[in-house]
């Protein structure tokens, strides 16, 4: 025996919401949601749409105040890379400015073998010490 039901929306006609409730059945609600609604952080509801994206929150951080860089060459590199300097005209074989170049920093790494004035804006003492001991100069330029 089939039994007539009767539709919700008829029982309650007149009423504004007709049997749906105050707050569903609007817009996107009885959808789930709009666009990627329901994918979750939880395993079951993870989508492959969202692998390897930044959809599930932050990412990394942001370091507040200002982030001072700097670029670094160590005397091993410096006396490395001379002869191609003075070859492009770039430096000399008396002195050489590192600020030029674009270097602001020089570490102690290595050693120098040449007699030569370096200008940077910030040497270490390690480096200030083999400049000296090699008879070179070291102007620490701000």
């Amino acid at each position: 025996m089939v039994v007539n039901k009767r539709k919700k929306s008829r029982r309650k006609l007149g009423s504004n919401t007709y049997g749906w409730g105050k707050n569903k059945h609007r817009n996107s609600g009885s959808r789930g949601g709009a666009g990627n609604a329901g994918t979750g952080k939880k395993a079951h509801g993870k989508k492959p749409s969202i692998w390897g994206s930044n959809y599930l929150g932050k990412d990394g951080f942001v370091m507040k105040g200002v982030v001072e860089v700097n670029n670094c060459i160590s005397l091993r590199d410096l006396d490395d890379r001379l002869p191609h300097w003075i070859a492009q005209k770039k430096a000399t074989e008396k002195e050489v400015n590192l600020g030029t170049l674009g270097y602001t920093k020089l570490l102690g790494t290595g050693k120098l073998t040449r007699k030569i004035k370096i200008t940077v804006e910030r040497a270490t003492g390690n480096a200030a010490e083999k400049v000296k001991a090699a008879g070179g100069e070291l102007v620490v330029a701000q």
